[in-house]
């Protein structure tokens, strides 16, 4: 596990971070063909935190992209880096996942985020700006839809709709089981939509979301724990069972 400090220079405030959103923007690549799904690798990324301690913990799972089986993994742990701020969470998130992406053994494939690329509201979010930083492919598949309207999608696996703010498609609704909620996917960097949603597909065989979240999520869960335990062993401060 890579213990992470906050980069020197980081934003500290919501202006300074906007600031650095209207900077990074313009890099976005959003028509670059990528991997066909199922071939190479694709990983998974996921961050945790426990605000009361000030502690955050991310995850990098790689995954054999035609089996889903996991090739490589590794997590960061570190101070949060920026205050809860809608539209802003990437500067809480990007120092350990970078670093958790950085100790991979592995190339990673495309990365897929839980959470946003264009379907934000500056059209910025985490996979976009983890993207533009790292020069890798990243997708956004989000559990809701943020601030962006969508007609429901027709109830067969692989039905999708626009996500959309106002009269541009900044996204997608996108059914990964029959009559399940859908999932909103949206392009980070380097990957066109319709890769985006393809490569999503193949990554949710069984559930609704891909199994690079699911392994990313279990994986940073289990490093937050480890993380506040050696914490609370460290300090004195583990409570007793009564």
């Amino acid at each position: 596990m890579t213990t992470v400090q906050i980069p020197a220079g980081w934003p500290a405030t919501e202006e300074a971070a906007r600031a650095v959103q209207d900077a990074l923007r313009a890099r976005v690549v959003t028509d670059e063909p990528g991997p066909p799904p199922g071939t190479g690798h694709v990983t998974g990324v996921d961050v945790a935190y426990d605000d009361e301690r000030d502690v955050v913990a991310a995850a990098a799972v790689v995954l054999d992209a035609g089996t889903l089986e996991v090739v490589a993994e590794a997590t960061a742990v570190g101070r949060i880096s920026f205050p809860y701020v809608p539209g802003l969470l990437a500067f809480r998130e990007l120092p350990t996942v970078m670093a958790a992406l950085a100790a991979l053994p592995c190339d990673p494939g495309p990365v897929v985020c839980d959470g946003y690329g264009l379907a934000h509201p500056r059209r910025f979010g985490l996979a976009s700006h983890l993207g533009v930083l790292t020069g890798l492919r990243t997708i956004g598949v989000a559990k809701n839809p943020f601030t962006f309207t969508y007609a429901e999608p027709s109830p067969p696996r692989g039905s999708s709709t626009p996500l959309r703010a106002g009269d541009e498609e900044v996204g997608r609704a996108l059914r990964t089981r029959a009559d399940v909620k859908p999932v909103f996917v949206s392009v980070g960097h380097r990957v066109t939509l319709d890769d985006a949603c393809a490569h999503t597909l193949a990554l949710t065989p069984r559930f609704r979301l891909p199994e690079t979240t699911r392994r990313a999520d279990a994986l940073c869960r289990r490093a937050l724990q480890e993380a506040t335990d050696t914490r609370q062993e460290a300090t004195g401060t583990r409570t007793s069972p009564i």
